[in-house]
């Protein structure tokens, strides 16, 4: 199986003219990548979505959306779309990291045995291109969560894609890790959980490798991730000729 790879030279940063979507048949629902400068009404309702559910939970702490609203440390947020044109779920992702010091991971395991461990795998990974997924968040429709989850898992390989990185990473209790790694992350079971944000989770941490991803996803979602990110990059590819043309220039 071939994965689709990105030759275009990195740049500074990625920028949006428009957001990009597409329809999704199993989930009933249309996924769209956008950035919050240029899409502002949906940032705040993904934002909006996402501080519910994490309330519902009782961890709107983790979220902070006082110091996310802005989104300059978003390169990319992802959100569904129900035919009803509601906001049913999304992510954000940042990066590419510069140094691992800006992921939160290290605020996550702070004081904990593996935070060395946390600190040396980002690192290592870090020439390569890094993306963290964070916010994560699904409506709680029992009938509608798993397979927007499924959609929403598919994200972390087309932020790699869409950010010109190989590899993404993100960080979520141990009970619903299952559902997130579908699409062939891999949990560093290395490091010891850490109990984020509080003693009722143990919480890990998960790589997708855009390279080898497909030794380990679900065969459907595999399949699904390179046909999308084969679609994704036709929307890309003119953004990133004009941005090497550009920088020839400079």
């Amino acid at each position: 199986m071939t994965v689709p790879q990105l030759d275009a030279p990195l740049y500074d940063e990625m920028r949006l003219a428009h957001s990009i979507s597409w329809w999704d048949e199993v989930a009933e629902c249309t996924l769209v990548m956008s950035q919050p400068a240029i899409d502002r009404e949906l940032w705040y309702e993904f934002l909006r979505g996402a501080a519910r559910s994490y309330r519902k939970h009782g961890v709107e702490r983790v979220l902070d959306v006082a110091a996310i609203r802005h989104g300059d440390d978003t390169s990319l947020f992802w959100v569904a779309i129900d035919s009803a044109g509601r906001v049913v779920g999304g992510v954000r992702a940042k990066g590419p990291l510069t140094s691992a010091q800006e992921s939160h991971a290290l605020v996550e395991w702070a004081g904990q045995p593996g935070l060395p461990a946390v600190h040396k795998m980002i690192t290592d990974r870090l020439p390569f291109g890094v993306v963290e997924i964070k916010s994560a968040w699904v409506t709680d429709d029992i009938d509608r969560n798993r397979s927007l989850t499924d959609v929403l898992a598919r994200v972390p390989l087309h932020s790699t894609a869409a950010l010109n990185a190989q590899f993404a990473m993100a960080t979520a209790a141990s009970h619903v890790i299952a559902r997130w790694i579908s699409s062939g992350g891999v949990v560093a079971a290395r490091i010891p959980a850490t109990p984020y944000p509080d003693d009722r989770y143990r919480t890990k941490i998960m790589w997708w490798d855009r390279n080898t991803f497909a030794n380990y996803a679900e065969p459907i979602q595999s399949a699904t991730t390179l046909t999308e990110i084969v679609a994704l990059n036709r929307h890309l590819d003119p953004l990133r000729d004009g941005a090497v043309r550009q920088a020839s220039t400079v």
